[in-house]
């Protein structure tokens, strides 16, 4: 019996250590990966003497591609407002319907919900990025174009925005189910007892229960819609316009990086300030997980 429980002891040392080990080696991973960042993407300010004021507020983009080009300018609020512009649009489009079958597969019917409905809405998370983007320009966009009487094609940020959705339905929905299905059923029970029907049960106990559950979804939800570059390239349009209506073609941070980074060369302004485009994403990306966190801090 000493030498079995020593074994076990053993095991388990074993299991802790490799456990640590990998812990610790995400954590220098992403350690490694925010210094490299910020060490590519501050060269536009350091190196080539851009102003951090103009990268943000300017709307002129005209880097040099190569080391030896003239200066030109850097400014990437063209992209940043599109970015923007498609993301709140794909979110506040996506979230209605999320939430709808949400409340259907955790409270109206759970059993067919389980069956039919969510595996379906799998089905969404395991299509390639590129095929929502194709069946966007052949299938989408001709209707918009139709629909809208637009000669140039339906491109735009509509186009964009209704294929983003569709891409962040899926986790919008699970992430808010499962934030419903997690709540005491003693809430829906005293609900009811009180003379409550079943919509309002949903309405005013469920939902304001599992609101910072369904808001972690829609802030993940928004963080999937800003680093979708692929489909959002394919019927964006790609003009560098600001966005003036949902018909309007426009670009967004990760359509410049996925489409100038093989142009350019590897010394320049212009890579290094598609670096700092990646480092803005980078931080967006950072202020997400904190908005998450802390959401979770407050439902805890």
């Amino acid at each position: 019996m000493k030498g079995k429980g020593h074994g076990y002891f053993r095991k388990e040392l074993l299991g802790r250590g490799i456990v640590t080990v990998f812990g610790i080696s995400i954590m220098i991973l992403t350690l490694l990966m925010t210094i490299f960042l910020i060490g590519k993407g501050i060269v536009t300010f350091t190196q080539y003497k851009y102003s951090v004021w103009e990268f943000f507020t300017g709307s002129t983009w005209n880097p040099p591609i190569s080391a030896t080009g003239p200066k030109g300018h850097v400014g990437s609020l063209v992209f940043i407002v599109g970015s923007i512009s498609v993301s709140l649009f794909a979110v506040l489009l996506a979230t209605p319907f999320a939430l709808a079958c949400a409340i259907f597969m955790a409270e109206i019917s759970p059993r067919l919900g389980q069956r039919f409905l969510q595996p379906a809405i799998e089905i969404f998370v395991g299509i390639p990025s590129v095929v929502y983007g194709w069946v966007g320009y052949t299938l989408l966009c001709p209707v918009i174009a139709k629909v809208f009487r637009i000669p140039t094609g339906g491109e735009g940020l509509l186009a964009a925005g209704i294929v983003l959705a569709l891409m962040i339905f899926p986790t919008v929905t699970t992430v808010s189910t499962d934030a419903i299905r997690s709540l005491p059923q003693e809430h829906k029970e005293a609900s009811y007892a009180l003379g409550s029907t079943r919509w309002q049960m949903i309405r005013k106990v469920r939902l304001p229960a599992a609101s910072s559950g369904i808001f972690t979804g829609v802030v993940l939800g928004i963080a999937r819609a800003f680093g979708e570059a692929l489909a959002v390239s394919m019927v964006i349009g790609m003009d560098m316009n600001f966005p003036k209506s949902l018909l309007s073609r426009t670009m967004t941070l990760t359509n410049v990086i996925a489409t100038s980074m093989g142009t350019a060369s590897e010394n320049s302004a212009w890579t290094a300030s598609l670096w700092s485009m990646a480092l803005l994403l980078f931080a967006i990306s950072f202020v997400f997980i904190v908005i998450i966190r802390l959401i979770g801090r407050k439902k805890g």
